[in-house]
């Protein structure tokens, strides 16, 4: 008895897993294709150093649509893309009077754009290390007749939302360049944390969003899935027992299969796993015959009948529901399950 319930338990963990990471998979895959983090990080930097647009909207929207709608496909806070190593003396910066739009992060791109790859014009930079980051600024720094002191006063005069954070670190170093440096570091440390936390926050809502199309498109019933594993362990007791049994079981088993010869009615069912036919329950399934190529179906009105199925609401809202613990969550519980140790 206690094998079926494993076997159950493992087969909606399994399921649970794949449909958990085919939404991970397709959210990685339009992160990359659209270069998402990369604009989530520079939008962030314009933010941080050059304050908001011309129209004096903030390059990082607050809200989650607006973050998902204006950075992809209307936005582009990256700099353009240089093939050339870095400059031996970083530009100067300009007056206020003479500021030219977004001027730091022009100046911070050319002190790291050596560690940059070109993407469609625009740089890849994705993570700045903050190592990277505080030498940066001190070579802006450097270019300044009074240091520091000079640096910090040009950030004010461009009223660079940058000169209150390097202000208050520049003090709590006591002035001293090296705890400035390592000052910085731990500040833009911090600030990275913090903006992945935001990022995570709101790639959840997209998460949330793929899981629902997921569950949808395969409609994938948690309970009734559950059920078929529940048979198919029983259909594998009985084919058992009639193997084991004489004539009279045999026969048995003939007349629950129709036809003559019950063999190609337990080696079909046996080898079309219950994850298998739900799957076939989706849009668009996919057969693979004896012999011949795989072929695609269309399943149109029969997923439509399933989805306006009120019995099988409650079996989606619990795939959906698993599906928001993401994938990570359901391999740990397979790997308690199964005994698998971790290598971390």
């Amino acid at each position: 008895m206690l094998s079926v319930y494993l076997d159950l338990a493992l087969g909606l963990v399994i399921s649970f897993l794949l449909l958990s990471l085919l939404v991970s998979g397709v959210n990685e895959a339009f992160v990359r294709l659209l270069a998402i983090r990369s604009k989530f990080l520079w939008a962030y930097l314009r933010d941080t150093m050059d304050g908001s647009d011309a129209d004096g909207k903030s390059w990082l929207p607050a809200k989650v649509r607006d973050v998902f709608a204006a950075l992809p496909f209307v936005r582009d806070p990256r700099p353009k893309h240089s093939d050339q190593p870095a400059p031996p003396e970083p530009g100067a910066l300009p007056t206020q009077e003479n500021k030219a739009d977004d001027t730091l992060v022009n100046l911070l791109y050319q002190r790291v754009q050596e560690i940059d790859h070109p993407k469609k014009g625009r740089t890849s930079i994705a993570n700045l290390p903050p190592g990277r980051f505080s030498v940066a600024l001190m070579e802006l720094a450097a270019t300044e007749p009074d240091g520091v002191e000079g640096f910090l006063g040009k950030l004010k005069a461009m009223r660079s939302p940058l000169h209150g954070h390097l202000q208050g670190v520049w003090e709590a170093s006591q002035r001293d360049l090296d705890r400035f440096r390592q000052g910085v570091e731990t500040w833009f440390d911090g600030e990275m944390q913090r903006l992945s936390l935001l990022y995570k926050r709101y790639v959840k809502w997209v998460l949330a969003v793929l899981g629902l199309l997921v569950t949808l498109l395969f409609t994938m019933d948690g309970l009734e899935y559950a059920k078929t594993l529940l048979r198919d362990n029983a259909f594998r007791a009985s084919v058992t027992a009639v193997a084991g049994s004489g004539q009279n079981a045999y026969d048995e088993l003939k007349a629950r299969c129709t036809g003559g010869d019950p063999v190609p009615c337990v080696t079909e069912t046996l080898s079309q796993p219950a994850l298998v036919r739900m799957l076939d329950q989706a849009l668009v399934s996919v057969s693979f015959p004896e012999q011949g190529d795989p072929s695609l179906h269309w399943n149109g009105g029969p997923w439509w009948d399933r989805l306006t199925t009120p019995s099988h609401w409650p079996g989606f809202l619990l795939t959906y529901v698993a599906l928001l613990f993401g994938a990570p969550f359901w391999w740990d519980v397979f790997r308690r399950i199964t005994g698998i140790k971790s290598r971390r």
